[in-house]
């Protein structure tokens, strides 16, 4: 059998897609191993799910530092120190920078709560809304300079529920949660 591939998963939230990800590797679906949960908010409830299961926690804050250049140094810094080799973004609000970028070049994935290019960046799914569309969606995308930019690896088409985002959002996120476990697991072969 083939070495589990180490991974961080960033997250600036609750964490509910690092949940995902967490139990598919314990189910065995996924063959990967996190070795660090990165978060920007030090208060961040993704850093309890983290705790839960006994997976280690950097939680720094950019404002911290004189630099998003000095901040990326030292999250590079703890992630070649844990010998991982992917960046999983699952709701990591921050841009990643040129320190990240070429540290983990093409090696950084994120997942995105819109049927991209349409509804890059905040609140996607409030975006689709006041547009009036009927069908929004979930993106895993490689992640680039840009907000939302990257490659395409796999899109999920979701109906948007009529005036009702809490109804929409939960079936975005169950979405979100099997998409991203199947396109990680097509990408960390």
């Amino acid at each position: 059998m083939s070495r589990a591939i180490p991974i961080a998963v960033f997250a600036s939230g609750s964490g509910s897609n690092f949940q995902a990800i967490a139990e598919a590797i314990e189910q065995q679906q996924l063959h990967a191993k996190i070795e660090l949960v990165v978060t920007d908010k030090p208060d961040a409830y993704v850093i309890k799910r983290a705790e839960s299961k006994g997976i280690p926690v950097l939680a720094v804050h950019p404002k911290d530092f004189s630099s998003k250049e000095e901040y990326e140094e030292a999250i590079l810094q703890a992630l070649r120190e844990k010998k991982v080799e992917w960046l999983i973004l699952a709701g990591y609000m921050r841009l990643v920078g040129h320190t990240l970028l070429q540290g983990f070049a093409s090696r950084i994935v994120n997942i995105h709560p819109s049927l991209l290019p349409s509804f890059t960046g905040k609140d996607a799914i409030g975006q689709a809304m006041d547009h009036g569309v009927k069908i929004t969606g979930v993106t895993v995308h490689y992640v680039d300079e840009g907000m939302d930019t990257g490659p395409i690896i796999m899109q999920k088409a979701v109906n948007v529920i009529d005036n009702n985002r809490e109804e929409t959002e939960a079936v975005i996120h169950a979405v979100e949660h099997d998409l991203y476990v199947a396109a990680l697991k097509d990408i960390l072969k």
